[in-house]
């Protein structure tokens, strides 16, 4: 069957190729029937032979081939002055613009490459907001705050809720509906969230710190009023918490929405490519978080203070609220050219008729009534529509491995940052810095190549779900790295005795026969690190009497400590202050395990999702990533970060005393931390794996017979109908 010919490219190439459709023959009069055109004109549309005139729009970016035809001289194009009407065969308006207003500058944008560009900017910043600063600031926050991990683990979660409670409304109504408002809107919404996260830094009073040098020097004043403020400044996490839910509700269109409104302007062959780019700039964001959040992290939050404590300091707290005020601003504008884009891209009709379904198959036919035209407009439809998704075992077990993998993506962002510094005896930004150098090659890279593998390889639903398995079980034999650590710096009172001898039971003993009579106090958190190589709580509790500067590197140097050993003189030594730097000899191999770990579990994203696409019917694309995202969040987001919290929570050493009341955690024990890491991971990447298989093997795809055009289909393995061998020779290249 002769396509009209003279059509656009989707990348705005020029073809004059006819497009050539092998389908059985049909019968006479019905396929194949052109419509009878005025004279003079080419022919406006042809019937399918399912019924479905296939029009052939041309894109704004088509420079080279004018309109195949006009209904009416009426609807032809405005000058450019005027702004630009791209009008479909329904009628419906396809120009980029706000309301009636419609430049002719704007149309350059409207093509799929212009959508993509600002989704991308959309998910950089959320992924910059919600999975980068919030994860590099939690330490900063929990100190400033007084926060337990599960508090901030509870805070991280908050995001989860709200998706979840918005996810089936969104998914269902705006799947059928204008979806770039939908995400125009869900932006702006993200933005004002992060507005309100910053918003408790100018609404506590000044950050005060007790240095060192005022109150922790051995026969220093040791006097430190109690306060109320304290337990109160932890309420602010409800404040954190409703931040945390905008960005949620604003995020829920963006990858459901967003990934099915590129899925439909593009080739079924290209989407997972335009997908892959859209998720690599969400996974770009939150590594732009940890490197961006980590430089805040080195300035004072009270800007413009005198301090005379340094980053290294764990009494140090970060300018944690600069990111979140620049992520805010950048969304709000960001949000209006998504808003002005229309339901469909001009030129997309030809790729909606042209795609094969994948969709599982179920037993009594009942998926065939997701195909109605009119199914799915109304509430009335969205139990049936829950009803055909539950009855699809591939669709419900991918949601499963999905929700797995989220739970160790969640925990380990969330804390992957506290992992590092406690294993490596780091500063909080250093920490952030250092997850951040391996999320950006291991986290974009994966989940990119995860896009290209499927394009590359042609790969069909089921080899899609069978590379998934084979990236899970990858990172299933990695994970086992956890088996080792890095040991404890030795701390005096905390890891070991005074004396060098382990603490009996565990039981914290700061009190030693060199500082009794110093009279130190435990609200005074201060770690120095003594010539000896081993941590003391505070100068007082190393029996320091004299402080100094060091002209080298800034840090104050602590003489005539009555605790610290010299090593070559004999007399009482010296201590710096901060953590004692850690000389691990496993570091590498541990860095490198990691970075194995996040690249196969990242790798596995893209074919994931573009198999959840693949194994529903059109129409319920949108609502069934809904409800993956759902079940993703209620099984994985939500309680990944809240489990990951307690169980580090569990390998505390040593917890902050303020006044009699427990704080953050100062000090945690790596052996305890890696092995809960371990259990977690094997224990999640087991189930994965087990989903996985089962999806594959459930999986029941359509008969190729009944695929139109099968047999060229079968060329790009996804379904889409291709072209005969002398046809569109340029979109073999993306």
């Amino acid at each position: 069957m002769a396509m009209p010919q003279n059509s656009t490219g989707e990348n705005g190439f020029c073809f004059t190729q006819t497009l050539n459709f092998s389908h059985p023959s049909p019968p006479p009069g019905e396929a194949g029937r052109t419509f009878d055109a005025p004279s003079g004109q080419e022919p406006c549309g042809t019937l399918l032979s399912n019924g479905t005139v296939f029009s052939v729009m041309s894109s704004p970016s088509d420079s080279c081939a004018e309109p195949l035809c006009s209904t009416s001289p009426g609807e032809e194009e405005t000058q450019l002055n005027e702004g630009i009407k791209f009008v479909s065969t329904e009628g419906e308006e396809l120009a980029c613009g706000w309301g009636g207003f419609t430049p002719g500058c704007l149309q350059l944008f409207n093509t799929s490459k212009g959508v993509l560009f600002f989704l991308c900017v959309a998910s950089f910043l959320q992924g910059m907001t919600v999975n980068g600063f919030i994860n590099t600031v939690i330490t900063s926050i929990e100190r400033r705050f007084d926060l337990h991990s599960y508090q901030s683990g509870l805070i991280a979660s908050s995001y989860d809720i709200a998706a979840c409670v918005c996810l089936t409304f969104v998914s269902y109504f705006g799947g059928n509906g204008h979806k770039p408002r939908w995400l125009g809107w869900g932006v702006l919404v993200m933005g004002l969230g992060s507005l309100l996260f910053a918003l408790p830094h100018f609404t506590t009073g000044r950050y005060e710190v007790h240095s060192a040098a005022e109150v922790g020097i051995c026969g220093g004043n040791q006097s430190l009023p109690c306060t109320q403020a304290a337990s109160s400044l932890s309420s602010y996490r409800f404040v954190f918490m409703l931040g945390q839910f905008l960005h949620g509700m604003g995020a829920t269109p963006l990858y459901t929405l967003g990934v099915t409104y590129l899925d439909e302007n593009v080739k079924t062959n290209y989407s997972p490519v335009y997908i892959a780019v859209f998720y690599t700039a969400a996974i770009l964001g939150p590594a732009a978080g940890y490197l961006v959040g980590g430089m805040f992290l080195n300035i004072y939050t009270e800007i413009g203070r005198e301090i005379d404590i340094a980053p290294e300091n764990t009494l140090w707290v970060g300018a944690w609220w600069i990111g979140f005020l620049g992520a805010g601003a950048a969304s709000l504008l960001i949000s209006i050219p998504i808003l002005g884009y229309p339901q469909r891209l001009p030129g997309s009709q030809r790729y909606i008729v042209m795609r094969v379904s994948e969709a599982h198959q179920l037993k009594d036919g009942s998926h065939k009534k997701a195909s109605d035209p009119d199914f799915g407009k109304t509430v009335k439809d969205l139990p049936r529509s829950v009803l055909l998704l539950l009855k699809n075992p591939t669709f419900i077990f991918l949601c499963l491995a999905g929700a797995t993998e989220a739970t160790l993506i969640a925990g380990m962002s969330t804390f992957g940052p506290k992992f590092l510094e406690s294993q490596f005896s780091l500063s909080a930004s250093e920490a952030a810095t250092f997850f951040g150098y391996l999320v950006v090659p291991a986290g974009g890279g994966g989940t990119f190549l995860g896009g290209f593998l499927v394009n590359k390889f042609k790969l069909r639903c089921s080899g899609i779900i069978k590379l998934c398995l084979l990236c899970t079980v990858s990172s299933l034999l990695a994970i086992f790295i956890f088996f080792i650590h890095c040991p404890n710096m030795p701390m005096a009172g905390v890891t070991q005795m005074y004396e060098g001898s382990a603490l009996p039971g565990g039981h914290l003993n700061l009190t030693a026969a060199c500082n009794a009579k110093c009279g130190c106090l435990q609200e005074t958190y201060s770690p120095v690190c003594g010539s000896d190589d081993i941590m003391y709580y505070s100068p007082c509790h190393a029996g320091c009497k004299e402080v100094s500067e060091n002209l080298r590197n800034g840090k104050k140097v602590y003489h005539e400590c009555s605790c610290v050993k010299e090593t070559l003189l004999p007399g009482p030594g010296n201590a710096e202050a901060g953590k004692c730097t850690s000389s691990c000899a496993k570091r590498p191999l541990l860095l490198f395990f990691m970075f194995v770990v996040i690249l196969f579990t990242f790798l596995s994203s893209i074919p994931a999702l573009t198999a959840t696409l693949r194994c529903v019917s059109d129409r319920q694309r949108s609502f069934a990533l809904g409800i993956q995202w759902i079940v993703v969040r209620t099984l994985g987001g939500i309680p990944g970060p809240i489990a990951f919290g307690s169980m580090i929570d569990k390998s505390c050493l040593l917890w902050q005393d303020q006044c009699g009341e427990q704080g953050s955690c100062y000090v945690y024990q790596n052996s305890a931390m890696s092995r809960y890491t371990l259990i977690a991971g094997l224990v999640y990447k087991v189930l994965g794996t087990t989903f996985f298989i089962v999806a594959c093997l459930l999986y029941k795809p359509p008969p190729p017979e009944s695929a139109l055009g099968s047999s060229d289909a079968s060329e790009n393995g996804n379904c889409d109908l291709q072209e005969h061998k002398p046809s569109l020779p340029a979109e073999e290249d993306i």
